[in-house]
């Protein structure tokens, strides 16, 4: 009679388990969206949210942390106050600008409110950027922030470099603006002073930031950010002596397709023999152990003045 009843209760079991095996196989994994579809709600989201909101405060506290803090509004019903969207390709500043941004097989437009541009030197897409933001859900929900530069913000989004990697929507922003200046002396705490900083509002499209969610960010949502662009670091992500920028050829601050010079889909930036003819970039620009500074790379000539020139690490017929 035991014997029965173990049998028995094993035979249950093995059913029981046969049937949670078969309803996990059951589940269906939910697709992602079409990258498409959700760029035009989540364009319409934004473009809804700069036509009923307006700028209420800019904060102009020269060398205080809440410097260009901004504070966007709804506009009442029956208002008059001015609306982001008005401000659209504005002569002056704040100023709303408008770009476009090639990925999932589709062009994305992407808003950004400038209400500083900054007076120093602009980041590239693949560079590191230290700066102050606030980001925040359309309904004022605030799901991330930080008022001081806490680490380095890597754009290229590559885990391996140095610093916090971050959405594409950053990548294609933060170049658009420049950095500040800074009073070594500080606040007297170790808190440096930033002034003159590059600052502003991205609003980003869910495939430009986290898509199908993140944490306390619901899937398929638009965002946004207030942006300070206080400091950034130069990368050198192939090691080859040149640091990116320097690799940027068109000079529009954006390096991951264009910028390509053998053409073999791997662009200079990550491209250990920029030019393709077997001997890679640092070899080509070092003589007697020593590496050529940038400027003074010469052409396959030898010539080292004329601006124009063609580096010899760019050209495959000398090395």
């Amino acid at each position: 009679m035991n014997k029965f009843k173990y049998y028995f209760i094993l035979i249950i079991a093995s059913v029981f388990l046969f049937s949670c095996s078969k309803d996990d196989n059951s589940i269906e994994q939910v697709p992602l969206r079409d990258y498409g579809e959700q760029f035009k709600a989540d364009n319409d989201s934004i473009e809804k949210y700069l036509n009923t909101h307006y700028i209420e405060e800019i904060v102009n506290a020269p060398g205080e942390i809440r410097d260009q803090d901004v504070k966007l509004t709804k506009i009442p019903e029956g208002g008059t106050q001015v609306s982001i969207m008005s401000l659209l390709n504005r002569p002056i500043f704040p100023k709303l600008l408008k770009k476009t941004v090639s990925l999932h097989d589709i062009t994305y437009e992407v808003y950004y409110l400038v209400l500083r541009e900054g007076i120093g030197q602009r980041p590239t897409n693949t560079d590191g950027v230290f700066a102050a933001y606030k980001g925040m859900l359309f309904d004022g929900t605030v799901f991330d922030q930080s008022t001081n530069p806490q680490g380095l913000y890597n754009l290229d989004g590559i885990t391996q470099s140095p610093g916090i990697p971050v959405i594409r929507g950053w990548a294609e922003v933060f170049p658009e603006f420049r950095t500040g200046k800074y009073d070594e002396s500080g606040l007297g705490d170790g808190t440096l002073v930033y002034t003159d900083f590059g600052a502003g509002v991205m609003f980003l499209p869910s495939g430009l930031a986290y898509y199908s969610g993140s944490g306390a960010i619901p899937a398929y949502t638009p965002i946004l950010f207030n942006i300070k662009l206080y400091e950034l670091k130069r990368f050198d992500h192939d090691n080859d002596g040149i640091p990116d920028y320097l690799e940027d050829i068109d000079g529009d601050n954006y390096l991951r397709v264009t910028d390509d010079t053998d053409g073999d889909g791997i662009p200079d930036y990550l491209d250990i023999d920029d030019d393709g003819d077997g001997f890679t970039t640092r070899s080509e620009i070092t003589i007697n152990g020593v590496l050529t500074p940038f400027e003074s790379i010469p052409d396959c000539s030898g010539n080292t003045t004329d601006t124009n020139r063609k580096r010899k690490h760019l050209d495959k017929n000398c090395h």
